[in-house]
């Protein structure tokens, strides 16, 4: 992995789709940050999204299409790797939102922080970006979180 990594939630991914701002910031900052979704967040951002283009009406099959443009720039870890890590992450994050613990998982497994809107994972001792603070993440080349 580059020296830089982020782990992305969920709601990143959606993000990469239903807007044009982290899609942008994904592929502008891809040579030197490693983006990396546990398989669950993926599965994630496919059922959410899925669920809202039909609520609204709206193509889920460009969604899903421009959702795999976005993977393309993505490392998905499976939740078998992230297992080792598991308790310690549920631990961390406690009964906020147990479903987020392969997030934590895998932010813990690579060392790196994670990128979300999800305010779950501030307190867990990993360090967290919010896509209107990110950008400082990447210009910021002296030191990695």
């Amino acid at each position: 992995m580059p020296k830089r990594c982020l782990v992305l939630d969920a709601n990143i991914l959606i993000r990469a789709v239903l807007g044009t701002r982290v899609i942008h910031l994904l592929a502008d900052n891809a040579e030197r940050v490693a983006f990396v979704a546990p398989d669950v967040a993926v599965e994630d951002a496919r059922r959410h999204l899925a669920y809202l283009m039909g609520k609204h009406g709206l193509d889920t099959d460009t969604a899903m299409a421009t959702l795999d443009e976005a993977l393309c720039l993505i490392i998905a870890l499976p939740e078998t790797e992230l297992e080792p890590w598991r308790d310690e992450a549920i631990s961390r994050i406690g009964s906020v939102d147990m479903d987020d613990w392969p997030i934590l998982a895998a932010a813990l497994a690579i060392d790196c922080p994670i990128w979300t809107e999800d305010r779950d994972f501030f307190g867990t001792g990993v360090a967290t970006w919010t896509t209107d603070r990110v950008e400082l993440f990447f210009n910021n080349t002296t030191h990695q979180d």
